[in-house]
């Protein structure tokens, strides 16, 4: 991948009782501890994310899968920025669908 290329990273994220909230959400940073989207020059606002503590986030990184706990969010004017908690990697033959 050259410097100019830049993977699209994204989430799902599931809400026990609910079901899955989000397929595919993109973000702009994501780490074992989180992610954050950056919402500069967009018309959707960080209060337009239903993301709430207790959700359970979901992402692929390189060949494996992760999970986590929402543990806090927070707002911005132009930023969503969510810390995870209990992070670990799922087995292999983990399906979601």
């Amino acid at each position: 991948m050259s410097r100019t290329e830049r993977r699209l990273l994204t989430v799902d994220v599931d809400r026990r009782g609910y079901g899955r909230r989000y397929t595919s959400l993109p973000v702009d940073e994501l780490h074992q501890d989180g992610f954050s989207i950056n919402f500069e020059g967009a018309y959707i606002r960080p209060e337009h994310i239903d993301v709430r503590v207790g959700d359970i986030v979901r992402w692929r990184h390189e060949d494996r899968r992760f999970q986590g706990r929402v543990a806090d969010v927070r707002r911005e004017e132009l930023a969503l920025h969510v810390t995870l908690a209990d992070v670990a990697p799922l087995p292999p033959d983990a399906f979601f669908p």
